[in-house]
């Protein structure tokens, strides 16, 4: 049997709903400095390295009874329907947001484009009020687009790779994000068309890094794994920003988020812990793909009046709890039936598919409504 990775999936959960708060702080405090999670914009290159581990745990040893196609097969079943239900919702989002005034008048044939390209995870022309984001209908696309590619990369010839020439990609991968990150200064980039070169950078190392910590056997054995190892996710999006944010942003996911992807897979759980990582791990993709439409709305009733701090506390409270309950039942009634269809529809899905490494997730903030 496929061994799990329980602390691995409550880690996953621990950091997408770290996102969800980044986000909503981002509007409560327009200056980055005072967001408390200041830089859980990491948490994307935190996913890419659990994506690298568990797609070489999950799928190293099926070559060559697996086929190219099978495995892509698989790959767009377990991801794609949640792609499809975020671009719906974002679609709604933008055609109905009942606080963007008349900020969000794009053309018919514009938004349309935008929602063919959307539901191919391509690129498309930037909307009105979108920043010049890459997915406008849905920021978290651009993720799942570079996780995409590089699971391609990763049929085609990567899988092929011995520990060797797979660690020389990883030092190779390695020196290009550490001189990207010190030149543009931060790895809070990657979702808009000016900075879209930064999105195949920052893939790269994570995933093969941790493609390769899984294949040397890279565990560290250690007791309270979960709890312990969600205070350093946490302490680490809360770093405080300096002059050397970039060379930090490189340190942290060249050094600090392999140690602790290691430690994740050399922990174990039981009992209500155990319930609780399961749980995370549920809600952790669906909660990414599907709360920056309800993020945006968050932000036009932001700008539309003065709150008191009691009412937008409550209401973001409600929000990310709100979020955490439609990402359970997105999964529970929408994802898993509709990939428990394709699945009999296609051929044979191999068994024991794992569930998906969830793509990354930073995301755009928006500026203040003129």
């Amino acid at each position: 049997m496929t061994k799990h990775y329980e602390v691995l999936d409550g880690l996953r959960g621990t950091a997408a709903v770290a996102v969800v708060v980044f986000h909503l702080c981002e509007y409560i405090f327009p200056d980055s400095a005072s967001n408390p999670l200041r830089h859980a914009y990491l948490a994307v290159d935190f996913f890419f390295l659990l994506s690298g581990f568990v797609i070489a745990h999950a799928y190293d040893r099926r070559w060559p009874a697996m086929s190219i196609a099978g495995f892509f097969r698989i790959r767009l079943t377990r991801l794609h329907p949640l792609v499809l239900l975020g671009l719906l919702l974002g679609l709604i989002d933008y055609v109905f947001d009942p606080f963007a005034g008349n900020s969000q008048n794009a053309g018919f044939w514009l938004i349309a484009v935008n929602a063919v390209l959307g539901a191919l995870l391509l690129p498309a022309p930037d909307l009105p009020n979108r920043f010049d984001a890459t997915h406008s209908l849905n920021s978290p696309s651009w993720s799942l687009l570079q996780e995409y590619a590089v699971n391609i990369a990763y049929a085609l010839f990567v899988r092929r790779l011995g520990v060797r020439a797979l660690a020389g990609l990883v030092v190779l991968s390695a020196v290009v994000l550490g001189l990207s990150a010190v030149g543009h200064g931060k790895l809070l980039d990657g979702w808009s068309w000016e900075t879209f070169w930064l999105a195949p950078v920052r893939v790269c190392y994570p995933f093969f890094a941790g493609m390769l910590l899984y294949r040397i056997g890279g565990i560290v054995r250690m007791r309270g794994g979960y709890p312990i190892l969600s205070a350093v996710l946490l302490a680490i999006f809360m770093l405080p920003n300096s002059s050397y944010t970039g060379l930090m942003d490189a340190a942290i996911v060249i050094l600090a988020f392999p140690l602790v992807v290691a430690a994740g897979a050399g922990s174990a759980v039981t009992g209500r812990l155990a319930v609780l990582c399961r749980f995370f791990g549920t809600i952790s993709y669906p909660i990414y793909i599907l709360h920056y439409p309800f993020v945006d709305i968050y932000a036009h009733w932001l700008w539309q009046g003065n709150h008191d701090s009691v009412t937008l506390w409550l209401v973001s409270t409600a929000l990310v709890l709100g979020l955490v309950v439609f990402a359970w039942a997105a999964e529970r009634y929408v994802d898993r039936p509709v990939r428990a269809w394709l699945a009999r529809t296609g051929r044979k899905e191999v068994a024991g598919d794992p569930p998906a490494p969830l793509p990354p997730a930073d995301l755009p903030a928006l500026p203040a409504l003129q």
